[in-house]
């Protein structure tokens, strides 16, 4: 997990050069504190039409609603990668469309979990990027904060985050990461069991998993705090509050797996969320002090 959170953390720095410049943004004023609103808004709307079709068992309504959502996905990923190499001409959308309905086949038609977490670090990393890049650094840290609120409820109190995350595993939907704990392992032919909390629980499954959304929302601060942030950057690519944040994230995930491995349900956010602003912090004093 750590190294996927990383992978993901780094492909969105990458991809943060080619989404600004083809100018792919999911917000069109960054500095606005609306955004975060706007953000939390769109987030329960789809929870809420989720848990609605998993009530009533719509699983082909499911796939359809997920399966469209990611290829969207797709598509404004290569979209910022084509655009900021060929320019947005006729041929380079062609590309774009063509690269996007192939990664879809491919996480559809063949749903091992290797290419599951392959294509979801490039999705979480073009999603990452795209909302990192559209966001400063203020509305980023609203925005983690409430996330990590409303997913502790949505776990410990309401529980409707655990109903979700069942009915999406039980489906074998490709919207997380999976992690085998034993070599020859097949996602397509074993699933992952019974899961027991929104990361899993160590039990008896033959994996263990985590939500693209664990894995995005700290990378998002990573990404914003590189584009909008002046300073020194080390190598040229990263500077101090963004390095702060990656570390930051780490320190949260290994809290978070400490907790995971006891078997209860564990809510993903509250620890990663607060471990990157906490980097992020840290970082930032670091690179105020140096000047």
């Amino acid at each position: 997990m750590p190294v996927l959170l990383l992978a993901v953390e780094a492909g969105a720095l990458l991809l943060s050069l080619p989404v600004q410049a083809a100018g792919v943004v999911a917000f069109e004023d960054p500095e606005s504190m609306a955004n975060p609103v706007i953000f939390i808004g769109i987030m329960l709307a789809f929870t809420a039409l989720m848990l609605v079709l998993i009530r009533y068992d719509l699983k082909k309504v499911i796939a359809a609603v997920i399966g469209i959502s990611i290829f969207l996905t797709f598509v404004y990923i290569y979209m910022a990668i084509v655009y900021a190499l060929a320019g947005a001409t006729d041929a380079a959308t062609i590309i774009v469309l063509v690269l996007a309905i192939l990664s879809s086949i491919l996480l559809y038609r063949f749903p091992e979990w290797y290419v599951i977490d392959g294509l979801g670090i490039l999705i979480g990393a073009g999603v990452a990027a795209i909302f990192g890049a559209s966001l400063e650094v203020l509305p980023v840290i609203i925005l983690l904060i409430i996330l990590a609120v409303y997913d502790a409820i949505s776990v410990y109190k309401t529980k409707h985050m655990i109903t979700l995350a069942e009915g999406v595993v039980d489906m074998k939907t490709p919207i997380l990461f999976v992690i085998p704990k034993k070599r020859g392992y097949s996602f397509i032919k074993e699933g992952i069991g019974k899961i027991s909390g929104e990361e899993g629980a160590a039990g008896e499954r033959a994996a263990f998993i985590i939500g693209m959304g664990d894995m995005i929302m700290p990378s998002i601060l990573v990404v914003s705090a590189n584009v909008f942030m002046q300073g020194t950057r080390l190598g040229g690519m990263i500077n101090l509050p963004a390095l702060g944040a990656i570390i930051g994230s780490l320190a949260g995930l290994v809290v978070l797996l400490y907790f995971v491995m006891s078997g209860k349900p564990q809510a993903g956010l509250p620890p990663l969320n607060g471990g990157t602003i906490l980097g992020f912090l840290a970082g930032w004093a670091a690179m105020t002090a140096m000047g």
